[in-house]
């Protein structure tokens, strides 16, 4: 099977909607949820859970697409898988729009695409349904700890199984958890939500011990106790949860209680993010690609060009900046088309995942920088976005494993040594 270029006609479809919400739901209101940090845009979360679901998108915004069976029509040809390529492209133009506000949209997150990767069937039919009902529902991941960043194997939080009741009790805390207020604070305007926390059920035992949970909204117990102040995506909570002595089902334990000798639950539970750092890398593009087109739009009011076509030592600095610019562009979205591509045809990606995340990650930051050093006062000044922009776009190589952590990734896939021959 060969990947295929032509955009298939559901990703033109979404694109053109998408076009439209970030054009009137998103940009005009971009400065105004920057500076005003963690304030909830609940009309644009409405329309898109309905447009969502309206579109049959799933567990809408989730990272997680569906893998449930729809009856096919013997009467059409069959279709290569799209779906992870959907959502790529979902992510790229929702993030061009705004990519904080893109993390406020409606769905699961992170947390949906763990269920989604580790859940039973059973889980994730209680779990991911509640993104299809009425109100709009979030989730997140639970992860990083204060000693536990990019080091996941030192993670301190505690899972213990009280045999008497059958439940599962919670201690430790997160912190730097994206959508985690949405997602444990109820509210009559949300549906349930619930955090997917990792913990240890063995300490003796590594990352063989290490187990991920759903605690659901309003679980006791729970407590936020910090929202963080942020360079960027400031409209997107990101919160600090303590736990202590939750309690809760023990059926909400994702993959074995049992304890082997083998890291296999980690690693089941690590796939989660070989199918959602391209869709990471995929916002990165967005706003790539927002801090350009306002470049070229901007010199182009000024009646410069970029002439294409001449040799490169004909052309202005500035007509090879854009053109590098734009280079970079190009080439971080293929990386990312190919990564969720392989995602949609169930083929390994760890590789080509953490390629493509380094990559936009690199990208972004660079062109968006370059866009504000090209504009100069203009682009400094917070009358134009550019300077946002810059400020949102250095997250991309942050969250979802760190650009260092990454590269490590490649290196021991490319290499063939382990993590603990290659740290």
């Amino acid at each position: 099977m060969t990947i295929e270029f032509e955009t298939p006609k559901p990703v033109e479809n979404a694109r053109f909607l998408l076009q439209t919400v970030a054009d009137n739901m998103m940009r005009p209101v971009s400065r105004q949820f920057d500076e005003q940090e963690h304030t909830i845009p609940f009309s644009y979360i409405e329309f898109m859970h309905t447009a969502m679901k309206a579109m049959g998108a799933g567990s809408a915004g989730s990272l997680a697409p569906s893998d449930e069976k729809k009856p096919e029509d013997p009467n059409k040809p069959k279709r290569a898988p799209i779906a992870y390529q959907v959502l790529a492209n979902q992510l790229e133009m929702l993030s061009w729009g705004d990519v904080g506000m893109y993390l406020v949209t409606p769905g699961g997150g992170l947390g949906a695409a763990a269920v989604q990767a580790a859940g039973s069937p059973e889980q994730k039919a209680k779990f991911l349904a509640r993104f299809n009902e009425e109100k709009p529902t979030f989730a997140a991941m639970c992860m990083t700890e204060a000693g536990a960043g990019s080091d996941t194997s030192a993670i301190r939080m505690r899972a213990v199984l009280d045999e008497k009741t059958n439940e599962w009790v919670l201690n430790g805390e997160k912190i730097f958890v994206t959508g985690g207020e949405k997602s444990y604070i109820e509210r009559p305007e949300f549906g349930k939500g619930f955090l997917v926390i990792w913990a240890s059920i063995d300490p003796t035992a590594g990352r063989a011990g290490m187990r991920s949970f759903v605690v659901e909204a309003g679980t006791p117990g729970v407590k936020i106790t910090k929202l963080e102040h942020k360079m960027g995506i400031r409209v997107s909570d990101t919160a600090s949860i303590s736990f202590d002595g939750v309690r809760v089902p023990f059926e909400n334990l994702l993959g074995s209680p049992t304890v082997e000798k083998t890291t296999k639950g980690f690693k089941g539970a690590m796939a989660t993010f070989d199918a959602t750092r391209p869709l990471v890398a995929a916002t990165g593009v967005g706003v790539a690609r927002a801090a350009l087109e306002e470049v070229k739009k901007m010199l182009a009011e000024q009646g410069v060009t970029i002439r294409y076509g001449l040799p490169r030592q004909k052309l202005t600095a500035l007509e090879r900046d854009v053109i590098d610019m734009e280079i970079m562009l190009k080439s971080s979205w293929l990386m990312v088309m190919k990564a969720v591509w392989m995602a949609d045809n169930k083929q390994p990606n760890a590789l080509e995942s953490s390629m493509s995340k380094v990559k936009a990650g690199d990208i972004v930051t660079k062109i968006t920088q370059k866009a504000v050093e090209l504009m100069g006062p203009l682009g400094y000044s917070r009358e134009y976005l550019l300077e946002k922009w810059m400020r949102d776009a250095k997250i991309t190589d942050i969250y979802e494993g760190t650009g260092q952590i990454n590269r490590l990734v490649v290196a021991r896939q490319v290499l063939g040594y382990s993590g603990a021959e290659l740290r």
